[in-house]
């Protein structure tokens, strides 16, 4: 059968390009490489902008070297102001910018011969026994792509029904200070000294990059995002009276919408066509965090497709308890039962900051779980767990985030 492509990869973002370097890895138990097509979006409105990634993991990582920052500390502001500082141990949180992220991954691929196609994609679908995407170039004609598989990492059009969705939606300013304001130290992961929502939670987020520059975020998890001017005023009112910067310059803006929900994310649309990333339910509904899980995702079918074993075949990017344990929290959250910004600064204070992402990042033991439980709101949480089972899911208004 004449294809492109054994395997074609749909968008060059942190999924597709981690997939793409995986399969295209050359010292791979002596397995030979499959051709690979990478399709990435044409310049405008279908490429997303430059956008943050944060992680953490233990020791050197394969991305070390590419870092804007990291920290092996974290701190936890309260409602009321008091500060939570936790040693991550082991562990240290990653910050990475997707530029340099994509350029480093599109450099090893080029050298690797990979073939990059930029395309406007209209579909990716099983056509017989192979897979074809249709899109059009920059001239406007159409071009097909055929191979014997496809990733797609395309956002998803709607949301899967689901029993709670929320939005995690976010505004950040990139700031230099006159004055060194900033411990370069430790990142603030949650600030919830901010004026909060009539429904949902809000927190402030600072990635300090220097004494004088750092990436200072105003984020809401709550049922609809903002307009501009509301993220500015809360952004203004955080910089100023909060964690008062003085003089300051804001040098670059980033936002974003990242969905959180328990609706069951499909992770194939066809046969041959499978869905990795955001799309494919890559990021976690109780914290927006994706990256780790890609990776994760990535690693596990390359290595399927290197092997020759069915890649619907891996496991889902979170796991069965994680994912109802999600259901449960964003359920308390949505319903007001949990107070969010209590509940985190419950979680901080009370599990060491290291267990606590291993948590979130779905990698502790039921036993760990279970103590974890033990600390947080138990009638009210064990109320949403009993209702779960008695409420229909339904698709949701909302269009999906592209962070």
């Amino acid at each position: 059968m004449s294809w492109d492509a054994d395997v074609t990869v749909v968008g060059a973002g942190a999924a597709g390009l981690s997939l793409a370097v995986g399969l295209t890895e050359p010292a791979y138990g002596g397995t030979a490489a499959p051709r690979v097509v990478v399709v990435e979006a044409p310049p405008g409105p279908l490429r997303p902008p430059d956008r943050t990634w944060c992680y953490w993991e233990a020791g050197e990582g394969p991305y070390d070297s590419l870092l804007a920052a990291s920290w092996n500390r974290l701190r936890v502001y309260t409602p009321d102001g008091t500060v939570i500082d936790r040693s991550l141990g082991p562990l240290r949180y990653k910050m990475l910018r997707s530029h340099r992220f994509e350029a480093a991954m599109s450099e090893r691929l080029g050298a690797r011969g990979t073939d990059v196609r930029r395309l406007a994609v209209d579909s990716a679908r099983d056509v017989g026994d192979e897979a074809v995407v249709r899109g059009r170039d920059a001239s406007g004609a159409p071009v097909e792509l055929r191979s014997g598989l496809v990733f797609d990492s395309r956002p998803p059009r709607e949301l899967p029904a689901a029993r709670t969705t929320l939005l995690q939606h976010f505004r950040g300013w990139f700031v230099h200070t006159a004055a060194p304001v900033f411990d370069p130290g430790a990142a603030v992961l949650m600030d919830f000294r901010l004026p909060q929502p009539s429904r949902g939670l809000a927190f402030g987020y600072v990635l300090p990059l220097s004494p004088h520059d750092a990436l200072v975020e105003y984020t809401e998890i709550s049922p609809a995002v903002l307009d501009e001017a509301a993220y500015e005023r809360a952004l203004g009112h955080y910089c100023a009276s909060i964690l008062a910067l003085g003089d300051y310059t804001v040098r670059e803006r980033e936002q974003g919408v990242i969905p959180m929900t328990d609706g069951r994310f499909p992770r194939r649309s066809g046969r041959r066509v499978l869905l990795i990333g955001a799309a494919g339910g890559a990021t976690r509904p109780s914290t927006g965090y994706t990256f780790a899980a890609i990776q994760r995702q990535s690693r596990h079918l390359a290595e399927a497709v290197r092997t020759g074993r069915s890649p619907s075949r891996v496991p889902a990017p979170h796991g069965r308890r994680a994912r109802a344990m999600d259901a449960v929290l964003l359920r308390a959250v949505n319903t007001g039962r949990v107070d969010g910004g209590q509940f985190f600064a419950q979680l901080f204070s009370s599990v060491p900051a290291e267990q606590v992402l291993r948590f979130l990042d779905g990698a502790t033991s039921p036993f760990e779980d279970f103590g974890i439980g033990l600390r947080t709101p138990i009638v009210p949480m064990l109320r949403s767990l009993l209702e779960l089972p008695l409420l229909s899911r339904s698709v949701p208004a909302h269009r999906p985030g592209l962070h």
